[in-house]
């Protein structure tokens, strides 16, 4: 009788000091599974937030010459972005003489109106290397002056990753073709992408350091 007795003491001794074992087991479970769920709801945010990261920085526009557009204003990368590409070109100073042909030639209405096109845009620069004589006669004929203009349209947006080998109809009815790669372009193997992908309201710009000229 007395061994029964000292048997089932000493069980209930054991299940009591088994309890707050288990109780500390399982706030210790509660703890890391509230952990592990904060772990797991924070890691999908983070994953979503590089990806956009990476996207923005490769669909951004790029080039040395991009360093001269203005941070903010109508000029800028976010005010082009606004407006129909002949009025950002407008914005922008180093594309005065190109606004200027594309006035003389009645295109403001043509390129605004268009959709998803992609316009190679010769900088004062590039215009300055046509001996000025042969500009002044570019510019006094609106036939040849349009020829001209339209060979510089794509009738496409196209992606930095679509001017690393491609040949593209363009609103002259000829073809330009493009090549390179990373942030090195050449348009007809001549005229090279010194500010690229730039976004306005209806086109991506590209603009370049020599006028394209049709064959």
């Amino acid at each position: 009788m007395n061994a029964l007795r000292f048997r089932r003491a000493a069980v209930a001794v054991a299940a009591a000091a088994a309890l707050p074992l288990t109780l500390t087991a399982c706030g210790g479970d509660d703890s890391s599974g509230s952990a592990s769920d904060k772990a797991s709801t924070a890691a999908p945010s983070t994953e979503k937030s590089m990806p956009a990261d990476d996207a923005a920085t490769a669909d951004g526009p790029f080039g040395p010459a991009c360093a001269s557009v203005p941070k903010d204003g109508a000029g800028s990368f976010d005010g082009m972005a606004k407006d129909p590409v002949a009025t950002a070109a407008s914005n922008n100073p180093a594309l005065s003489t190109l606004v200027a042909a594309v006035k003389k030639a009645g295109l403001v209405d043509t390129l605004n109106n268009a959709e998803n096109i992609t316009v190679f845009a010769p900088t004062n620069d590039a215009f300055a290397k046509i001996p000025k004589a042969d500009l002044d006669k570019v510019l006094a004929d609106k036939a040849m002056l349009t020829k001209i203009l339209t060979y510089h349209v794509v009738g496409q947006k196209l992606t930095p990753q679509q001017l690393e080998s491609g040949s593209y109809a363009t609103l002259e009815k000829t073809q330009l073709t493009t090549a390179g790669s990373g942030e090195a372009y050449k348009v007809n193997d001549a005229s090279n992408v010194v500010c690229g992908n730039v976004p306005t309201a209806n086109a991506t710009v590209y603009i370049v350091d020599t006028v394209l000229m049709p064959k």
